[in-house]
């Protein structure tokens, strides 16, 4: 897992979350408003996404219970993904 909750959620502060890039391997802090979480009808179709503030690659990750947890409580922008009915 390569985001992880940076601080507690406080009064006097924005919760950060650390990342990493996969394709410059920087590591970095993100404010919720840098974040987007998408949540799909099963684990393949959930995941973040970021742009990595160091190179501007865009990111995308899956994101399992733990990290939808953190993500959710620490104040990112969810969009629920509705599933796609199958033609017939």
């Amino acid at each position: 897992m390569s985001l992880t909750s940076g601080s507690v959620p406080s009064r006097s502060g924005p919760v950060l979350f650390r990342a990493a890039c996969p394709d410059c391997r920087a590591g970095f802090e993100l404010a919720a408003e840098s974040l987007r979480l998408k949540i799909g009808a099963t684990p393949d179709t959930t995941f973040y996404t970021f742009t990595c503030p160091q190179c501007g690659s865009a990111v995308r990750k899956p994101a399992g219970e733990r990290i939808v947890e953190l993500l959710t409580g620490g104040g990112v922008r969810t969009l629920r993904l509705a599933p796609i009915s199958p033609t017939v």
